[in-house]
């Protein structure tokens, strides 16, 4: 990520970070790493630490969405939190984890397990599992800063656009996955696709798409990845290669009831994205302002609530084991038998249990990467100058979104 995106500009100053979720630890101190403030950029705010090289705003907006994107993601994956056989794993670490509700979660369901969660902005809350930490770090940095062999399970979900080369994170996945442990990647094909000729070519949305597509490319951080995992996945290593694609209908256009249920919330999670996933994409590789991006941005938005074109999109679920040691290396290779069912996300009626507090740290390169250091912090966060649906028994919490002009 060295150079791949530029530093946000526009004349906006950075602001601290005294609106989110975090705030209350943050405030505390006197904290002068950029890690803690944010670049503004066409009213939206993007991170502080390695400002540039993730085009998607981390405010409290796009903050509420993924904490929707995430409840979208359970129902349509039926609460699974995996689809790995784990087995009593003891060391969890979630690549990109944003808001940290998958984290949080899979505290809940391994309280013995050490759920680490990074991500590029100090967005999590504080108040998680004791077992749950939050890391300020970049995945594409070549020093994790743990040693080999160190996580029984690594977890990835929308990367897409995230990186310059996914493959190196992979294959970084496989170099820091213990013998006989799993990663697995969930991701969203991004053209849409449709299978009766309803998606005309001029359809707005397609050409949307198809736009995200050039800007990416130009910025180097290609969405179209989804499809590919499978192949990287066998490239770095791992074994045991198991792919599942799931339709995510782009409205509710299906007649199926949960199919229908699933495309209504993507559609309002597609809403309300809009416009954090086209803004600095689309201002920093084409030059547009930001009043051309929200002129084009309105017939997209209608076009994504027209139930006459049958569009979706494709979510494709990835995961592999990394081979245990030969007996010749003496390792003491970890086998896997009778794995353990898949845990469930917390129920209807307690969408977020209450948890303790835990650390945000900032990870840098060079800390020591002792097995027995890693995870552990001074209490509060550290930083350093270095660095809605139909009410139905089956439809799942979720949090309130803006609500739209149109009927998805």
């Amino acid at each position: 990520m060295d150079d791949a995106g530029s530093t946000p500009s526009g004349g906006d100053t950075p602001i601290e970070a005294d609106s989110y979720k975090g705030s209350d630890a943050c405030s505390s101190l006197s904290v002068t790493s950029n890690v803690w403030r944010f670049d503004k950029e066409n009213g939206r705010t993007y991170h502080g630490y390695r400002p540039g090289v993730y085009y998607y705003p981390n405010d409290p907006t796009e903050a509420e969405r993924l904490e929707y994107q995430h409840c979208v993601i359970d129902f349509a994956l039926d609460s699974r939190l995996h689809y790995a056989p784990l087995f009593a794993p003891r060391y969890v670490l979630d690549i990109g984890t944003g808001t940290g509700d998958w984290a949080i979660e899979m505290g809940d369901a391994y309280p013995n397990a050490t759920i680490e969660g990074t991500d590029l902005s100090p967005i999590q809350p504080t108040d998680v599992p004791a077992n749950v930490q939050f890391v300020i770090d970049d995945a594409e940095q070549e020093d994790w800063a743990v040693p080999e062999n160190h996580y029984d399970y690594i977890h990835t979900r929308f990367m897409m656009g995230c990186f310059a080369d996914f493959r190196e994170i992979i294959k970084q996945g496989f170099k820091h996955t213990k013998p006989g442990g799993w990663m697995e990647s969930q991701d969203l094909m991004h053209p849409p696709f449709c299978d009766d000729g309803t998606m005309p070519d001029d359809w707005p949305f397609k050409d949307w798409s198809e736009t995200m597509d050039d800007a990416s490319e130009k910025a180097n951080r290609r969405l179209t990845i989804a499809h590919k995992l499978k192949r990287w996945y066998i490239e770095a290593g791992f074994v045991d290669v198991h792919e599942k694609i799931i339709k995510m209908p782009i409205n509710s256009w299906p007649r199926n009831k949960h199919l229908k249920t699933l495309g209504k919330f993507w559609a309002e999670n597609l809403l309300a994205g809009l416009q954090g996933f086209s803004l600095a994409l689309f201002s920093r590789e084409f030059l547009w302002s930001k009043t051309e991006i929200e002129v084009y941005l309105v017939n997209v938005r209608k076009s994504i609530t027209d139930h006459r074109v049958h569009a979706y999109h494709k979510y494709y679920i990835v995961y592999g084991r990394k081979p245990e040691l030969s007996p010749e290396e003496g390792l003491g290779a970890l086998t896997i038998t009778n794995p353990s069912p898949i845990a469930p996300t917390p129920s209807d009626t307690t969408p977020f249990p209450p948890h303790s507090p835990s650390p945000i740290v900032e990870k840098l390169s060079g800390l020591s990467s002792d097995s027995q250091n890693h995870g552990t912090a001074e209490k509060g966060p550290v930083a350093s100058e270095k660095a809605v649906p139909d009410a139905t028994d089956s439809v799942p919490f979720m949090p309130s979104l803006p609500q739209q002009a149109v009927q998805i």
